[in-house]
């Protein structure tokens, strides 16, 4: 099946605490396969991200995996997917990720989860590419950097059109909605 658009998510590899993550990660997957959305993320087989991969397999959805040389040698890459490109390193990951999607969503996740969020957020901004970004909010995960970007709004460091290129929402179908309408 050919998907009507690919969004790329960013998530966790581990499960974290609250279950709600998980929940909010398989209801993404199965969400995506009802809507024809294709799924592009880091490859992953654990944590979130093997659940939201799992799910979207499940469903039906078009899955596709990024991921470095380096993290396939440690046997961390998901084996069932439509397909898995294997790159040199992250920076490559990031651009081809980026390049196969339509939008992006983050649901709750650690450094990396963030880094990549925030890259792209920044590319946005910057006029490197014109798709929407956005957070699934479960249990107030991302109140904390959505509140630091609001302080740098209020220092002078951030233009608010900027802050406005990143949306966040703790209900998918809504979400979803708006991100896949632009």
């Amino acid at each position: 099946m050919t998907p009507k658009a690919r969004l790329c998510v960013f998530c966790g590899s581990s499960m974290g605490r609250d279950p709600a993550y998980a929940r909010a990660a398989a209801q993404l997957g199965a969400e995506l396969g009802r809507r024809s959305v294709g799924l592009v993320y880091g490859a992953g087989h654990s944590g979130l991200m093997g659940t939201l991969a799992d799910a979207a397999l499940a469903a039906g959805a078009e899955v596709i995996g990024v991921i470095p040389e380096a993290m396939v040698e440690r046997e961390w890459a998901h084996r069932g997917l439509h397909e898995l490109h294997v790159v040199p390193g992250m920076h490559e990951r990031k651009a081809l990720m980026a390049q196969l999607s339509d939008g992006f969503l983050a649901l709750p996740g650690g450094i990396g989860t963030l880094e990549e969020l925030t890259e792209v957020l920044t590319w946005a901004y910057l006029g490197f590419h014109h798709k929407p970004v956005g957070v699934l909010d479960p249990g107030g995960y991302w109140d904390p950097m959505l509140q630091m970007l609001d302080r740098m709004v209020d220092e002078g460091f951030l233009p608010q059109p900027a802050r406005a290129l990143l949306d966040r929402d703790t209900q998918l179908p809504a979400l979803l909605e708006r991100l896949l309408s632009r």
